[in-house]
């Protein structure tokens, strides 16, 4: 028996059980109280542990491992604020259902409530927002308790794993003295020998494997979904945000060409990118369904839908215009994917197994003037927007970066234009790029940090779109760039403020538009590469932006393209792009403006 003291013996038990889990990564935020959960992750064979100065930084950094994986990692944090930090990324992986697990140390329990240092209360700290919560009672030196630990820690991971997945909180409350004491004599002699189970498990194994929970259709919703396809002339399938686009991605796509039916899919949902198998894919409709005579002509009789709501809300106002067609949501995650309430049929079903298992089936497809309808205006309105005659704007920066990128590359987007930019004018591409973000709350908070995690999960080249002020918000994040295998493309679109505001009628009341929405800061933004050693190139011309991204990932290493945009012009391009696009739209369709 090596633990000669109680908190030793208690931390080594869980990080170890963790292990045998499967977690394989921990994020570590310096702290006393934390001194035995941190020397446990130090000696555990089966982590790799990372240093971070900032605890928000560590937790979205461990939200894009987990993102970019899909085995949960670790955050250690030490007490009092140090745990409230965490609450942005906890929000963000349960909106997004993205594993995580938080061990937090506490003050023992009777330093509760009481004026003792950096003591507040830690449990319950996320709500709602966390899959599972244990407030673990202070080491003890006995068998059944460290039994329960094992147990707890197997229990944690398959929580987080879901479904759906998402954040799991354990607080652990450690006495001082917190370094290891050998001699503490606080072990007794021959516990081990007594306890073998408790103190050393299952022999590599977890003391207990957990299945995952995924939800299957019954056999009765398999054949009224197979009928209400072999029904349809004109169904339509929707893909939202999901929170594993590489898993559903090819089962999108491989059930849209089997089904005959139009892929109207989110950057997010994975089926933009990657072999199409033959599907109609559809990436402009956030342009062209913006007007009504468009919506109207494309009216479907079936709409079925997977992921959460998508990014466009010109997608998201036909969704609810039809709320007299069938539609039919199928979603395996245990949170309600229907906040616009014009669902008909809810299959609490796992997606993916769902639509492969409804490939199987070979339903009857739609009929090939449904498709062509759809094939047309898709290639109308991406020619108008692409076509170079329009003036520059950051829509263009989203769709150089999205063929820019390599296969073999992944891409992060960032909250706020460029998701929105990226969905509608990135369009679809058949050569492999996971496409990742920050969709579930939608902040700008932790892109960076978020966006290294996913790049260090990958262990490929990862180039994150984001604004000045996502930037700003994480520059504590570029520290998280220098990890190991982490290599990340930083293009940063700099329109000196929050350029999203632009779009909104708020822009006419000026003052104090400018100074309370538009926030100009004015900063040099190669000082802040500098700062954190990561060459910096800027840009003045959008058209150049494939050209030096292209450089940038033939040259290697992590680095950061700067393009600097105006807002306003960016608003009259936006403008100017949609004119084109619905114009467009109702060329192909033979239809009038209203």
């Amino acid at each position: 028996m090596t633990h000669g003291d109680g908190n030793t013996l208690w931390a080594s038990t869980l990080l170890e059980e963790l292990a045998r889990c499967g977690v394989r990564e921990v994020c570590v935020a310096p702290g006393s109280r934390s001194t035995p959960l941190v020397l446990a992750a130090s000696r555990e064979v089966g982590f790799r542990a990372r240093v971070f100065l900032d605890e928000r930084s560590a937790a979205f950094f461990a939200l894009g491992l987990g993102k970019g994986s899909g085995v949960p990692a670790v955050v250690i944090t030490t007490s009092g604020t140090a745990v409230a930090n965490l609450l942005p990324a906890v929000v963000e992986a349960s909106q997004s259902e993205v594993p995580l697990l938080l061990l937090t140390a506490d003050r023992p329990h009777h330093l509760r409530d009481a004026d003792a240092n950096q003591a507040i209360r830690q449990p319950g700290i996320f709500g709602t927002y966390t899959r599972e919560a244990w407030d673990l009672p202070q080491p003890r030196v006995d068998g059944e308790s460290l039994l329960h630990l094992r147990s707890v820690a197997a229990r944690a991971v398959a929580a987080a794993l879901g479904a759906p997945g998402g954040p799991v909180h354990l607080n652990l409350p450690f006495r001082k003295p917190l370094e290891p004491r050998p001699d503490a004599g606080e072990v007794p002699q021959g516990f081990e020998a007594a306890n073998p189970l408790a103190v050393r498990g299952r022999d590599g194994a977890p003391l207990v494997r957990i299945g995952t929970r995924r939800a299957a259709a019954s056999e009765e919703e398999m054949e009224d979904l197979g009928a209400l396809l072999d029904a349809a002339e004109r169904p339509v399938l929707v893909a939202g945000v999901v929170p594993d686009p590489e898993r559903t991605g090819p089962a999108l796509t491989r059930f849209a060409a089997v089904a005959g039916m139009p892929l109207l899919a989110d950057p997010l949902s994975g089926g933009r990118t990657g072999p199409g198998f033959g599907s109609v894919r559809v990436s402009s409709y956030d342009l062209f369904l913006r007007a009504p005579e468009v919506r109207a002509a494309l009216r479907p009789d079936l709409i079925l839908r997977v992921g959460a709501a998508p990014t466009s809300a010109s997608l998201a106002l036909w969704l609810r215009e039809m709320s007299d067609v069938p539609q039919v949501v199928v979603d395996g995650g245990g949170r309600w994917k229907d906040h616009l309430n014009v669902a008909s049929r809810y299959v609490q079903a796992d997606a993916a197994d769902t639509l492969a298992a409804l490939s199987r089936a070979s339903p009857r497809p739609a009929p090939a003037a449904w498709r062509r309808r759809w094939e047309a205006v898709e290639r109308a309105v991406r020619e108008s927007v692409l076509d170079g005659s329009g003036p520059d704007h950051e829509g263009h920066v989203a769709a150089a970066v999205v063929r820019a990128c390599r296969p073999g590359d992944v891409l992060f987007v960032s909250s706020s234009m460029p998701i929105r930019d990226v969905d509608a004018f990135g369009g679809s591409r058949e050569g492999e790029l996971p496409v990742h973000g920050n969709r579930g709350a939608s902040g700008i908070d932790g892109i960076v940090s978020t966006a290294a995690g996913v790049a260090a999960a990958a262990g490929r080249r990862t180039v994150a779109l984001l604004g000045d002020l996502a930037l700003l918000h994480d520059s504590n994040g570029l520290l998280a760039v220098r990890e190991d295998g982490v290599e990340l493309v930083l293009v940063v679109v700099n329109n000196d403020g929050g350029g999203i505001f632009h779009m909104l009628p708020i822009r006419a009341l000026d003052p104090p538009f400018t100074e309370l929405f538009a926030t100009p800061h004015g900063l040099d933004l190669s000082h802040l590469a500098g700062l954190h050693g990561l060459p910096h190139v800027r840009i003045d011309d959008i058209g150049s932006v494939a050209s030096a991204l292209e450089e940038a990932l033939e040259a290697r290493g992590s680095r950061m393209i700067e393009v600097r945009t105006d807002r306003e012009t960016n608003r009259v391009g936006h403008e100017a792009s949609v004119t084109s696009a619905l114009g467009a739209a109702r060329a192909a369709l033979d239809v009038s403006e209203e």
